[in-house]
C-alpha cells in the first residue's frame, strides 16, 4: 500500500497536521520538526497524492510559469528546476513564453491556480491586479505588487566588475546595457558596473558601454565587434550582462585573433552549464537558481494554502549569488 500521511506522522513522532504543514510548505513549522518530518518522508518514500489534494483544495493542480525567452539557457534551466519543485507538490506546470507581450488574456484561457512570472518587458502590476496568486522573479525591487524572489543584480554586477579590476584591468567595457527604459534587470546590472568602477577611481567610459536589443550569442558577437571597431584604445576587459552575450563576445575575439584573457578578459552573468565547456571556460556570476526555483514554488504554495500567508503583504526574498572565476579571466594556468 502507498505510504500515507499517518505513516509519516508516526515515524516522525508528530501529528498528521504537522506533516501536512510540511508537505504544503507552510512556514510556521520549527526547523528541527521540519527536518524530522522530511527525514521520515524520505525514508518512507512518501509522495503526495495530487488528485486528493485538488479535491481538498478545490484547485486545478496547474500553475503557470511565464518567462521571456525559452531560447535563453538560463530560463530553460530555471524552468526545469521549477517543474521539478512543482512536481513534488503534485502540480503540473504550464510554461508560457512572453516575448515581452501581455499575457493576461492568454492565461485566463487556462484553469490555473497561480503564476510564477519573470516580468521582463511586462507590466507586472497589471498582471497581479488580475487577482491571480503570483510570484515574481528577477532583479531585486522594492514594494513590488506580489511576492518576489530576486538576486541583487547591482551587487552581483559590481562583484563581476571588481573581479576584473583586481586582475589589473582598467579599460573595462560593458555589453548588455538597456536599449529602452523598461529593462529594469539590465539597468540594475549597469548601475552595479558603474558603481564598482567609480568606487575604484576609474569612472565608466560611455564609449565602452554597448546597448543591445537582445541577449543572445549573436548580440554579444556584434557588440564585441563594435567595441573593437570603434576609434580609440580597445577595452582590456568586458563584463557581459548574460553568459550568451559573453560567449558571443569570445567568438568575435577568436575571429579577430585576440586571446582571451591575454588580450581581453571576459566575464558573464547567469552561471549556465555551457560556460563550463566553452574555450576558454567562462567566468560568470552564478545566481543560486535552485533556491530561486524552490522559493518561488514554496511562496506560491503558501498563497494557495489559505491561512494568514494567503493575505499577507508581498514578501521580498533575495537569493545569493557567487562569482565563478574560470579561464576567460584567469587564464589556463589557474
Amino acid at each position: 500500500m502507498p505510504t500515507r500521511l499517518k505513516d509519516v506522522a508516526a515515524r516522525a513522532g508528530v501529528s498528521i497536521k504537522t506533516v501536512s504543514n510540511v508537505v504544503n510548505g507552510f512556514v510556521h513549522v520549527a526547523p528541527d520538526t521540519r527536518a524530522r518530518v522530511q527525514a521520515a518522508i524520505d525514508a518512507l518514500g512518501y509522495v503526495p497524492n495530487p488528485a486528493a489534494r485538488r479535491l481538498r483544495g478545490g484547485g486545478s493542480g496547474v500553475i503557470a510559469l511565464a518567462v521571456p525567452d525559452l531560447r535563453s539557457p538560463y530560463f530553460a534551466e530555471l524552468a526545469g528546476l521549477i517543474v521539478r519543485a512543482a512536481e513534488w507538490r503534485g502540480w503540473t506546470v504550464l510554461i508560457e513564453q512572453t516575448d515581452g507581450r501581455d499575457l493576461g488574456a492568454g492565461l485566463r484561457r487556462h484553469s490555473i491556480d497561480g503564476l510564477i512570472l519573470s516580468p521582463v518587458g511586462i507590466d507586472s502590476t497589471a498582471v497581479c491586479a488580475d487577482g491571480l496568486p503570483t510570484v515574481l522573479l528577477g532583479e531585486r525591487t522594492v514594494d513590488g505588487p506580489a511576492d518576489h524572489v530576486a538576486v541583487d543584480g547591482a551587487a552581483a554586477a559590481a562583484d563581476a566588475t571588481r573581479h576584473l579590476l583586481r586582475l589589473g584591468h582598467r579599460r573595462v567595457a560593458a555589453i548588455g546595457a538597456p536599449d529602452h527604459p523598461s529593462t529594469v534587470i539590465r539597468a540594475q546590472r549597469l548601475a552595479g558596473f558603474c558603481a564598482a568602477l567609480a568606487d575604484s577611481g576609474f569612472p565608466a567610459d560611455p564609449a565602452l558601454i554597448v546597448p543591445v536589443s537582445g541577449m543572445h550569442l549573436a548580440d554579444g558577437a556584434a557588440a564585441m565587434a563594435q567595441l573593437l571597431d570603434q576609434a580609440g584604445q580597445p577595452p582590456d576587459a568586458v563584463f557581459c550582462f548574460t553568459d550568451p552575450l559573453a560567449l558571443g563576445a569570445i567568438r568575435t575575439c577568436a575571429e579577430r585573433g585576440l586571446d582571451v584573457p591575454g588580450d581581453i578578459a571576459i566575464i558573464g552573468f547567469d552561471g549556465i552549464e555551457e560556460g563550463r565547456f566553452s574555450t576558454p571556460s567562462l567566468s560568470t556570476i552564478a545566481p543560486d537558481t535552485e533556491r530561486i526555483a524552490q522559493f518561488a514554488v514554496d511562496l506560491l504554495a503558501e498563497r494557495l494554502g489559505g491561512g494568514p500567508a494567503a493575505t499577507a503583504p508581498p514578501r521580498e526574498i533575495c537569493v545569493d549569488h557567487r562569482l565563478v572565476a574560470r579561464e576567460s579571466t584567469l587564464g589556463r594556468s589557474y
